[in-house]
């Protein structure tokens, strides 16, 4: 008999958007108190400082108002899934406009309350099924959304990875949105039901070809905590320095992900 195949995960639009809405805003008073001299800091992405990074992250979230501006799509070409590979394919162009953009913005101040102001008034008129034209090709409002909350978050943590003693917050719901899809994406990448690769309190999910575990313990099992998990999958992390410093518990002779990890970079 085949395996069952597997569902798709879901997500609740309304808890997504007030994710998205939630993250921004704590980006955004962060920025606001970020000096001259914190903004000139390096980051942990290439040539990038502060100032590109707080551009970045404002496009992240303006790129759904300018979606939502174009005519609707004919139909939804991508979902959720297809977001890793599809943001690759343009990282030359969005680190062109990272640059510019932030060249272009002196006050961080004002762009992050246009950006802010024009998302809301996006979203408080649009649907959650609208179809929306996005860089890579037309998405559901929605799903858009969701990969939303892994640029929010994952240059959340880079932007405290470069500002020492910033912290700033990471929104529950978003960083779950971004567990779950990138934990997701690795099931998709290397299917299987051989090593169960659980995320708490967010994600559990099976990978990698080989025997199928259906009870007890499973013979090959990665753990991790969901910080730890983003880092892992966005390239912020190696495999080998995670495992050294019991940052990621790994059993079993299937239970390696290196060659499948980063699932973004």
């Amino acid at each position: 008999m085949p395996p069952a195949k597997k569902r798709t995960r879901t997500y609740d639009p309304a808890k997504i958007r007030a994710a998205v809405l939630a993250q921004f805003s704590h980006v955004r008073e962060a920025v606001h108190g970020l000096t001259g001299e914190q903004l000139a800091l390096p980051t942990r992405l290439g040539d990038w400082t502060v100032r590109d990074l707080a551009a970045h992250l404002t496009m992240a979230v303006e790129s759904v108002s300018r979606a939502a501006e174009r005519p609707e799509p004919a139909r939804a070409e991508l979902g959720p899934l297809d977001y890793a590979s599809a943001t690759v394919r343009y990282a030359e162009a969005i680190a062109d406009g990272t640059h510019a953009l932030a060249e272009a913005h002196p006050d961080p101040d004002a762009l992050y309350a246009r950006v802010g102001e024009r998302i809301a008034e996006t979203l408080a008129r649009s649907p959650h099924d609208r179809l929306v034209e996005t860089r890579a090709g037309g998405m559901v409002l929605a799903d858009y959304l969701v990969t939303r909350t892994v640029e929010l978050v994952v240059h959340t943590d880079d932007l405290n990875a470069a500002v020492p003693g910033l912290d700033v917050p990471l929104d529950r719901q978003a960083l779950a949105a971004c567990t779950r899809l990138l934990a997701d994406t690795l099931a998709v990448r290397a299917p299987g039901g051989s090593t169960e690769v659980r995320v708490p309190p967010f994600a559990v999910v099976q990978c990698v070809e080989g025997p199928r575990h259906t009870r007890g313990t499973p013979p090959n099992v990665v753990e991790t905590d969901p910080l730890t998990w983003v880092r892992l999958a966005t390239g912020r992390l190696a495999w080998k320095d995670a495992v050294a410093d019991a940052r990621v518990s790994a059993s079993g002779e299937r239970a390696d992900l290196s060659r499948l990890l980063p699932l973004m970079a």
